[in-house]
């Protein structure tokens, strides 16, 4: 005789796609721009899920959002960082970028 789980009725499918239980992921302020692209890119691919409740998309946006504002704030702090050197000027030190 085999076993019904408790209510008698058929045994569930599980679902493979992660759901409410699945961790929260890195903090974005820890990671490089490298490590938030590819935890963005995993964000999104989550998000692309069809049995997603909608509680978790939210959790799973708001986390995205977050990777891709980290992305965002590696890349200005880069671009603060650049220094033009015009070619036609070679004694000239190179100067930061204006905006």
């Amino acid at each position: 005789m085999t076993d019904l789980p408790s209510g008698g009725g058929k045994p569930r499918a599980r679902s493979t796609t992660r759901t409410a239980a699945a961790p929260a992921g890195p903090r974005p302020e820890t990671l490089t721009y490298r490590e938030a692209q590819a935890a963005l890119e995993q964000s999104l691919v989550e998000l692309q899920a069809e049995d997603l409740d909608v509680e978790r998309m939210t959790e799973v946006y708001q986390r995205a959002r977050a990777y891709a504002d980290r992305c965002d704030t590696l890349l200005q702090a880069v671009e603060a960082q650049v220094l033009l050197w015009d070619p036609d000027q070679p004694d000239r030190p190179p100067q930061p970028q204006s905006p």
